[in-house]
């Protein structure tokens, strides 16, 4: 794989710290702004609605932009939104950056995906994909845990200027390993952005959208509230909690490395197996979770099969939106955001549901059950070769 993809996947690592870490700073943050922790709550609210809504604007806007310029300027606006969220005493401001942070990310990501694709063969996507969604997996495993230590040792204002850190080697990076040019649609020849837009129509890039979308939101409405289940369900002390973190953590990076070798060759092997064994575990878990020892084993699995799935489905959605170059990726920065955001507002209110308080984890099972009778009827789509596409 060519250097600049881990590079990239550097900067994709201090953003997922950054959507991530508020889980273990909104208490302080509450506290240290004098307003009520349901209220910081929007924090993440609006960080999450930022990226669904502005992957799509961002990709647009800046579709007509080299690709090195585009990544460099959605790199310095992350950078600056997280120096000004240390530096305010302003509930408002702090959502505001929080907004401005998200924006930069989604259209980050964007532009991200489609580079990362057109730096390797077509054959190649999805291990170029993996290696670019590692440094997503990587802050679940090292990103969140260490910026909550670093809250609790110092303060909250320390993660967000070790976030805003971050960015400097990954733009160092970019501006070093990412071709100046051309511009992100190819140049005039290039599609228009109604021609793009219009590849939403297509009913097998609909059906990845809708199937990564549901995915999604099955991982992160137990991904969410997995802190209660641990000290709840499993009966597990507070300490356990980063434990279970890491151990999804660790899961979600293997499963998105080993699925990125098989998503370009093998797709429908990676749906066809992966998704069942995905609604086999969460059944699993919901009917085994007040045992420690299953509890930690299935959450590793569960991150492994959630990521593997998930990263296979990204990659289709680039193989099937061929005809958008510069839109793809922000279709499925949106549908991956959307089931983000769906996931653990579903899972919230079943919260209170079920044995021992599993609502979430029968959630994320309907969810994969839901996927898997979408994706029943069209498996042979799901399995199809990707299309012929030269290197950008």
């Amino acid at each position: 794989m060519p250097l600049p993809l881990y590079l990239l996947a550097l900067a994709v690592f201090a953003m997922g710290t950054s959507e991530f870490m508020l889980a273990g700073l909104l208490a302080d943050i509450a506290a240290d702004l004098g307003v009520p922790l349901a209220t910081t709550g929007l924090l993440t609210s609006a960080f999450a609605v930022g990226i669904g809504a502005g992957a799509p604007l961002m990709a647009a806007l800046s579709r007509t932009w080299p690709r090195r310029t585009a990544l460099l300027c959605f790199l310095g606006l992350f950078l600056g939104a997280h120096v000004v969220g240390a530096l305010t005493g302003s509930l408002a401001v702090l959502l505001a950056t929080r907004v401005v942070a998200a924006l930069a990310n989604a259209g980050f990501l964007a532009v991200a995906m489609t580079t990362a694709a057109g730096l390797v063969p077509a054959d190649r996507t999805g291990r170029a994909l993996a290696v670019l969604l590692s440094g997503t997996t990587l802050a679940t495993i090292a990103g969140v845990p260490g910026g909550a230590l670093l809250g609790a040792l110092l303060d909250w204002r320390a993660t967000f200027w070790a976030v805003a850190l971050l960015c400097l080697p990954a733009a160092l990076g970019v501006l070093r390993g990412v071709p100046a040019g051309p511009p992100a649609r190819g140049g005039a020849a290039g599609p228009a952005l109604r021609g793009e837009l219009a590849e939403l129509r297509r009913p097998r890039l609909l059906l990845v959208l809708v199937l990564g979308a549901l995915v999604n939101a099955a991982t992160f409405a137990t991904f969410t509230f997995l802190s209660p289940i641990t000290t709840g369900t499993a009966g597990l002390g507070a300490l356990w909690v980063p434990v279970v973190l890491v151990l999804f953590g660790l899961g979600s990076f293997a499963g998105v490395t080993a699925a990125g070798r098989l998503a370009d060759r093998r797709p429908g092997l990676v749906v066809g197996v992966g998704g069942p064994l995905l609604l086999t575990g969460w059944v699993a878990l919901g009917l085994t979770a007040a045992h420690p020892a299953a509890l930690l084993v299935l959450v590793f699995a569960q991150g492994a099969l959630s990521f593997g799935l998930g990263g296979t489905l990204i990659a289709r959605v680039l193989h099937e939106g061929a005809g958008a170059p510069t839109m793809a990726g922000s279709y499925a920065t949106a549908a991956l955001n959307a089931g983000a955001a769906i996931g653990p507002a579903v899972a919230g209110a079943a919260l209170g549901a079920g044995a021992a308080g599993l609502g979430p984890v029968w959630v994320s099972a309907a969810l994969v059950a839901a996927a898997l009778c979408v994706a029943a009827p069209f498996h042979r789509a799901l399995a199809a070769g990707a299309p012929a596409r030269q290197r950008t």
